[in-house]
């Protein structure tokens, strides 16, 4: 297996389905099997939900929302998230827990590394919450942090297309995928993988990342154990 301990950042849209808004339940139960299908191939897995499908606190501040209070709401988007996603993992047999950057019992523990490491030992998904805590920081930049601090192989980005691209696949036909891609790379062709913050962080720290579509069947048992599957970011 290549990969025995990942973070897997999914966001928030995805788990809205074909819809712009809510959880589409069905994709929530698909993406529980897959994570607890990579667990039982002894894999440690932490995740990263984002919470744009619910309320996403940038474009709050468009609709008049004070930019904090709008990435307060954004946060509170996420841990709405997080918990769906554990009561689908513990309903189908695996284990699960909600990490919250903000304290919240008893709707989730408060976030410690070495706790969330000891629970992953145990084989229970960590489900980290609330992005890093605080406003102006997106839960790509939470992921990253996450992924650095608990020694992740690899920070796994779960999206709806396959890879990285010269342009937006659903836009342009032409759009040509990458298999791999270094970090400079990246800031170069000014290619969009996650924001700066996030990818300076995963840069500086050496953390390779791969961008996935998580909606495939398959795919991310596929990664862990090797097989070359989306793009690769790496120094």
């Amino acid at each position: 297996m290549k990969y025995s301990r990942i973070l897997l950042k999914l966001s928030g849209e995805s788990l809205a389905g074909k819809g712009n808004h809510g959880i589409n339940e069905s994709v929530l139960e698909e993406y529980a099997r897959q994570i607890i299908e990579a667990v039982n191939k002894k894999c440690e897995v932490a995740v990263v939900i984002g919470g744009g499908n619910i309320f996403r606190g940038l474009s709050g501040t468009e609709s008049g929302f004070d930019r904090v209070k709008g990435d307060h709401m954004g946060m509170l988007a996420t841990i709405i998230n997080s918990l769906a996603l554990e009561s689908a993992i513990r309903r189908l047999g695996g284990k699960s827990t909600v990490f919250t950057s903000i304290r919240m019992e008893p709707v989730g523990e408060l976030y410690n590394r070495d706790k969330v490491l000891e629970e992953m030992k145990k084989g229970s998904v960590c489900i980290l919450a609330g992005g890093t805590g605080n406003p102006f920081f997106t839960t790509d930049t939470a992921a990253a942090l996450r992924a650095v601090e608990t020694g992740a192989d690899v920070l796994l980005k779960g999206t709806r297309v396959d890879g990285v691209y010269t342009a937006d696949p659903e836009k342009d036909p032409k759009a040509e995928k990458f298999d791999s891609l270094s970090f400079e790379e990246v800031i170069v062709r000014r290619l969009k993988i996650m924001d700066s913050t996030a990818f300076t962080m995963c840069r500086d720290n050496n953390m390779p990342i791969v961008v996935f579509d998580m909606n495939k069947k398959g795919n991310l048992i596929k990664l862990i154990e090797g097989v070359k599957t989306g793009t690769l970011i790496c120094n």
